[in-house]
């Protein structure tokens, strides 16, 4: 039994205690940047803390999941505040900007030095600045993952920049920055965070450590998000926040599949979000994966899709079916309607056959099996 174990430092954890993340900023010293989403009025709380406590702090702007001209702009604009450390507060596109940022500033190249597949995929010669991560979402975990998703638009594709050293130095998960979060958002980013705790619990990556994780977090991610589709619910937000949690921590360290391997092929060719695609593909993932697995990795399918039965009725058959047919009753879109045009299913799964999060799926699938999942998507 050999694995290692990735995670932040610090990781703060309760309602309450973004409060102290002024304090956390100032402790890596007096110069910042702070990456917001859309709507700068939500970090208002904390530039203001932290201006008051002496910090020089450059605001950045993060309103979609980043593209390579994004983050190129940024890390000029950055470059030239000579900050000490980058703070992140938003959703995933936020914390994967932000945390490319904390890497890109100190390195001598740009990001095409780095970036994988595309780029030349060359190791960081500069250790990142250090970098701090408050989610306003429960979905991505991106606060706790080594690796910042950017998009490539000219290539139809997103990638990653990845490197061990930009795990955040201090992630803090305060559940109160997600209430109120619109029910859209909070359907397609709770669906992304249950999937990222079943996709490293069936990942042929799998350790121990992931599996702790992984699969004590499903049923309460499945819960959560149910009841908040009924009508808003602290206590489930704060459960759906720690699921989001796990989910980071678990594929940080074991992998995700072939929910995560289609979804990152289609982020990069539509303007979608991308826990709604996620959301959109995990029901006949699931289902593609229980028909084409045997064995251990069968039972492991069995046992979620025995828990979905548990919550929304049916038996583990048909509980894919059942999961995806709830998720669009709540109004979920489908790949169709999120702007997947059919006569590209043949080159996504094509593409994403080649990614590396389906390498962690419990079956490598033929493209007719991938081809089948996106059509039921």
């Amino acid at each position: 039994m050999i694995f290692t174990i990735h995670s932040p430092p610090r990781i703060l954890f309760g309602r309450g205690k973004a409060a102290l993340a002024a304090d956390e900023a100032l402790a890596f010293g007096p110069r910042g940047v702070v990456v917001h989403g859309a709507q700068a009025g939500r970090a208002e709380w904390l530039i203001a803390a932290l201006r008051a406590r002496g910090a020089e702090v450059l605001t950045l702007a993060a309103p979609r999941e980043p593209l390579l001209e994004d983050l190129t702009a940024a890390t000029t604009a950055a470059r030239d505040h000579r900050p000490d450390w980058v703070l992140s507060l938003g959703g995933g596109a936020a914390i994967d900007l932000g945390k490319a940022l904390a890497a890109m500033i100190p390195a001598p190249g740009d990001a095409l030095d780095h970036l994988e597949g595309v780029g030349r995929g060359l190791p960081l010669t500069a250790a990142p600045l250090p970098f701090l991560a408050l989610p306003t979402t429960a979905g991505t975990g991106a606060e706790v993952t080594k690796n910042a998703v950017i998009g490539l638009r000219d290539h139809g594709l997103k990638i990653s920049l990845r490197d061990d050293r930009m795990i955040a130095r201090v992630a803090i998960v305060d559940p109160a920055l997600t209430d109120g979060c619109p029910r859209d958002v909070t359907l397609a980013s709770g669906l992304d965070a249950v999937t990222q705790v079943i996709e490293p619990w069936l990942s042929v990556k799998a350790t121990p450590y992931s599996d702790a994780i992984a699969a004590a977090a499903i049923r309460p991610g499945l819960e959560a998000l149910k009841r908040l589709m009924q009508a808003e619910d602290p206590d489930a937000r704060d459960r759906l926040a720690w699921v989001s949690l796990s989910g980071g921590l678990a594929l940080a360290n074991s992998g995700l599949g072939a929910v995560h391997g289609l979804a990152g092929v289609i982020g990069g060719r539509i303007a979608a979000p991308h826990g709604a695609i996620c959301g959109a593909l995990l029901g006949p993932v699931l289902a593609m994966n229980r028909e084409l697995t045997g064995g251990t990795a069968r039972e492991r399918v069995d046992q979620v899709c025995a828990t979905i039965a548990d919550m929304l009725g049916g038996t583990a058959q048909d509980a894919p079916a059942r999961l995806q047919g709830w998720a669009c009753d709540q109004g979920l879109p489908d790949l169709r309607a999120l702007g997947v045009d059919p006569a590209h299913h043949d080159a996504i799964a094509g593409a994403a056959l080649g990614s590396s999060s389906m390498k962690g799926n419990p079956v490598l699938p033929s493209l007719v099996s991938v081809r089948h999942a996106l059509a039921q998507a």
